[in-house]
């Protein structure tokens, strides 16, 4: 196994990363910057774009564009000309809230949970934007939401409120959209850390950040643990696979949360790339916005 902290810009927190096949490039945001990033690992190339507000997470298009969960509410990205355009606003239930970790279904619906600023009151919720830009919620009582993934078919949903500690499953009804009650999938805790964020490779496993940790987990589909991956970054905070075979695990990190969060190490901050862990991930699944203005 090895691995590396990319070249380029270092965030102040990064978040979300997700590898688009069409070309062949690396996503991922800077939610304090806030900004939209893309690397072209062939080239070298980075490319940000700014956004308005500060930004939680983001999804593929059909269209070509990306979807973002910001502060306020669900947006688009232009990635030619740099527009952003409010698609559906969300009604936090109080306030110093926004938008935060998020993940497409496996039918293309975003799912996109939010957080609490400064406090620990579970206000947060997750939420599910479909393509007629219809909202449902369907957790509640949440302070800050993270781990937002899917099993391979689609069946098992995964979240966390990372102050419990704790990543849930539900079992998920993709055709329907019906969601079954939420039980314990694993404690993270006795690893060092709550969960931040988290993705599914093909066999099922779920792989998290242990933020506190430094380190990425993986669990199987009953809960236990297969390996824990030391990182070379004091704070790790989502993992996606990239490539063209999807077997390179990329993770992004933290240099500044703009809360308790901070590093001086020249990594922090870093997109981490490994390579050799002899599994592959899933495609991404994309938001089902079609050619709509």
């Amino acid at each position: 196994m090895d691995m590396r902290c990319l070249p380029g810009p270092r965030d102040r927190l990064g978040e979300s990363p997700l590898w688009d096949p069409r070309d062949q490039s690396l996503y991922w945001v800077d939610s304090k910057a806030p900004q939209v990033r893309r690397l072209h690992p062939a080239s070298g190339e980075v490319r940000s774009w700014p956004v308005p507000e500060d930004i939680g997470s983001i999804a593929l298009t059909d269209s070509g564009r990306l979807l973002m969960a910001l502060a306020s509410g669900f947006h688009l990205l232009d990635l030619q000309s740099g527009e952003t355009t409010p698609l559906v606003a969300v009604q936090h239930p109080k306030p110093q809230m926004r938008l935060n970790d998020g993940r497409c279904d496996r039918q293309g619906r975003f799912v996109a949970g939010s957080l609490v600023h400064g406090r620990t009151d579970p206000d947060g919720q997750i939420y599910r934007l479909d393509a007629e830009r219809r909202v449902d919620v369907l957790q509640s009582g949440i302070a800050i939401a993270n781990s937002i993934c899917f099993s391979p078919a689609g069946d098992r949903m995964y979240f966390a409120d990372s102050l419990s500690g704790i990543v849930q499953v539900c079992d998920y009804d993709g055709p329907s959209g019906r969601v079954g009650a939420a039980r314990p999938f694993v404690d993270t805790r006795p690893h060092g850390s709550g969960p931040d964020g988290a993705t599914v490779d093909a066999e099922g496993g779920v792989w998290v950040a242990l933020v506190l940790a430094g380190r990425i987990a993986r669990f199987r589909p009953d809960g236990s643990l297969d390996r824990l991956v030391d990182l070379p970054v004091q704070y790790p905070t989502c993992p996606c696979f990239g490539g063209p075979a999807l077997d390179v695990l990329y993770v992004t990190s933290i240099s500044d949360s703009g809360h308790r969060l901070r590093s001086d190490a020249p990594d922090a901050g870093a997109v981490v790339e490994v390579i050799g862990l002899k599994v592959s991930g899933l495609p991404e699944a994309r938001f089902a916005d079609g050619s709509r203005p």
